[in-house]
């Protein structure tokens, strides 16, 4: 069992926001953005907050012990990253 606090900004951000979150690995490391922008995969740790989930990433949750506000990529951090720049074309973005 993978053992990952959670910021109580974060928590707050995913009960204002209405909608599950993932850390993924992007450009500058750990990011926690949308799972429009970044899809749930299969092996991803679960970490139930309220009604949502946050979805770590099986590589990140090897590396992380916390998930905090940081962690976050705006909408212009997310245009400059190619790994996750692609999924705007995609129309992942979109809530």
């Amino acid at each position: 069992m993978v053992d990952i606090i959670v910021d109580d900004g974060v928590r707050d951000l995913i009960l204002q926001e209405k909608r599950d979150y993932r850390v993924c690995t992007a450009c500058r490391g750990p990011a926690l953005v949308p799972t429009s922008v970044k899809p749930v995969k299969p092996n991803d740790v679960k970490i139930p907050v309220g009604d949502y989930t946050l979805y770590i990433s099986a590589v990140q949750a090897d590396y992380i012990s916390r998930v905090s506000l940081d962690m976050l990529y705006d909408e212009g951090d997310i245009y400059s990253c190619p790994a996750l720049s692609s999924l705007k074309s995609m129309g992942w973005l979109d809530k």
